[in-house]
């Protein structure tokens, strides 16, 4: 059995929560990706944000991305796994909430990102391809 550690991105970073959406949207330039997790003062996992959440509840509201702190764009109860959980539990957990990054903690904090292109790189086609299609569901894509 294959723990998520071993399929996980490593260079995983978060955004404070009281950091400002430009702040989200360089960290996602500079780390040529499109989502960061947010994290507390207390380095624990308050949400995740992406860039089209930028895009479509702050630019498009006219609201001004600089005066925009992260924590406003988190919502809900954040999805994550532990480090050692087995990959089959995150693809699981990935395709009940129908989502495509899934924030990797040990000892209560953040160690890196298990995300659709890490399986999909990793693990069995027919696997993946269940993954994909469960995701797809509600994306649309």
């Amino acid at each position: 059995m294959s723990a998520v550690r071993e399929f996980m991105t490593t260079d995983a970073r978060c955004i404070k929560e009281n950091e400002s959406l430009v702040e989200a949207a360089r960290t996602m330039r500079d780390m040529d990706c499109g989502s960061l997790p947010i994290c507390g003062d207390d380095g624990k996992l308050k949400g995740m944000i992406t860039d089209r959440d930028i895009v479509l509840k702050c630019v498009a509201a006219g609201r001004d991305p600089g005066q925009v702190m992260a924590r406003e764009l988190a919502s809900g109860t954040p999805h994550w796994i532990d480090a050692d959980a087995n990959v089959d539990a995150a693809i699981d957990m990935m395709e009940k909430h129908q989502i495509r990054r899934l924030p990797v903690i040990a000892d209560h904090k953040l160690v890196g990102i298990i995300s659709q292109g890490d399986i999909a790189r990793n693990y069995s086609e027919h696997r993946v391809g269940e993954l994909v299609e469960h995701i797809s569901e509600r994306h649309g894509v």
